[in-house]
């Protein structure tokens, strides 16, 4: 997925499905960089993880 996406995701109202590395993930940020993204997994708000952007894969 590339950056310009992400922003979209994040500023759409839609709950649009987004998966790294097979598992479902709610994007919460991305870095200034625009490289990094924070991401957590659905139903689990505790645990955050920054993964490449790239590795994201809309559904």
């Amino acid at each position: 997925m590339d950056v310009k996406r992400v922003k979209q995701i994040l500023s759409s109202p839609a709950d649009i499905e987004v998966k790294y590395h097979g598992q479902s993930v709610w994007i919460d940020k991305i870095d200034e960089a625009g490289t990094l993204a924070t991401v957590h997994l659905k139903g689990q708000l505790e645990e955050r993880s920054q993964v490449a952007i790239a590795d994201l894969v809309e559904e």
